[in-house]
């Protein structure tokens, strides 16, 4: 068991609380607000708690490089706002005038640091950089489940020099995971989706131990029609999977798990939406066309009786190509059957989130991680590198 916030002693202490404020922004203002709504539950218990609030984030991909339209704050007015309190944003997230500025704070006054990603030392997970980091604060909390699966300085680095625990959204997140990966009803269904089997290859191997139904779907499944024998045209493959993918069926079928391929597809003669499009029996995919969507209609019934059926069910990655319209059909109606489903159901983040959120049933579902690649590693039965570094309860 991990530390919480329950078991440290707050009051006039400065805490440094890793945070995934990684928001888009557009014209300087911040898109789409669901991951600092995530985290304040955690900021408002340290500000109840009386706690000096020190927040850090990474925000985009500056190449460790000050990157004027990713400093952070536009985040810190849209944080003031959903507080109703001030947020105080610093220039830097490291140095002596920093140190002052966090001295001075006042109990429960919060102060937002400038983007973590704006040093190299952030990503090599630098030991100068976490002491410097560290330096700022008495104690660190961990509330970024979003970066969990990297071992950053901001997330590992400075679990070295501080007192470490989890924040309520990260404790909520290992909860929900690890629940269903530990104790799950049955029947138990996973369904994996997106691109590459590369991608998921480690996933397959661990859900194959622990689900009754595997649905296959998204690019990932292209591959595994490969390996049946199937003609996929120019569908997205990696050709030098084909064998693993038959090892895994194969794997699959010894311990009496089913591995559930689409029985139709929706395909197109370009990737593109204005693309001429129909749908086909896997059987029957041309030469010079590509699977887009895994959700024709017949798959699509037969997706929903297995999840019908279903008492727990586990979703990472879109049935097809989700980000254009003409192939997002399959997605959203699986969306759209899960909601109506009595199955306790944990959706990976990413885009099955951004897909469940588009769909109107995100209220439906028992928990949307927000999280994809930290989830996909809890998938994956691997241990995350920022819940490692955590400390554990005496």
């Amino acid at each position: 068991m991990k530390k919480t916030l329950k078991d440290m002693d707050f009051k006039g202490k400065k805490v440094l609380v890793r945070v995934d404020f990684n928001v888009p922004l557009k014209d300087g203002v911040v898109g789409d607000k669901t991951r600092i709504k995530a985290a304040l539950p955690t900021i408002e218990y340290l500000i109840k708690e009386e706690a000096k609030v020190l927040l850090i984030s990474h925000l985009g991909r500056p190449g460790g490089e000050v990157k004027s339209d990713l400093k952070m704050d536009p985040v810190a007015k849209a944080l003031a706002n959903l507080l109703n309190k001030e947020v105080k944003k610093a220039d830097d997230c490291i140095g002596d005038e920093l140190k002052k500025a966090a001295n001075n704070l006042e109990n429960g006054e919060v102060l937002l640091l400038e983007n973590s990603r704006f040093y190299a030392g952030e990503k090599k997970n630098d030991p100068e950089f976490a002491k410097k980091l560290a330096s700022l604060a008495d104690l660190y909390v961990n509330d970024a489940f979003g970066a969990a699966h990297r071992a950053h300085a901001t997330t590992v680095g400075v679990t070295e020099y501080l007192p470490a625990a989890a924040g309520f959204l990260m404790q909520r997140e290992l909860n929900a995971l690890g629940e269903v990966m530990e104790n799950p009803a049955s029947p138990f269904v996973a369904i994996m989706g997106g691109a590459k089997v590369s991608d998921k290859i480690d996933v397959i191997k661990n859900l194959i131990n622990k689900v009754d139904k595997l649905i296959v779907a998204g690019g990932i499944a292209n591959t595994f029609l490969l390996a049946k024998g199937y003609e996929v045209g120019d569908s997205l493959v990696e050709a030098d999977k084909v064998e693993l993918a038959k090892e895994l069926m194969a794997e699959a079928e010894e311990k009496g798990v089913e591995i559930v391929l689409p029985i139709d597809v929706v395909i197109a003669d370009d990737f593109s939406n204005d693309a001429n499009t129909k749908t086909v029996s896997v059987e029957k995919v041309p030469a010079g066309w590509q699977i887009l969507d895994c959700g024709g209609p017949q798959s699509l019934e037969n997706y929903k009786e297995i999840i019908k059926t279903a008492k727990t069910v586990i979703w990472n990655g879109p049935l097809g190509v989700f980000e254009m319209e003409k192939f997002a059909h399959g997605t959203v109606e699986l969306a759209k059957a899960l909601a109506e489903s009595d199955a306790h159901s944990v959706i990976g983040g990413g885009d099955s989130a951004a897909a469940i959120n588009e769909a109107g049933v995100a209220e439906k579902m028992s928990h949307i991680s927000t999280g994809g690649g930290a989830s996909l590693m809890f998938f994956e039965g691997k241990e995350l590198p920022g819940v490692a570094a955590l400390d554990d309860v005496e």
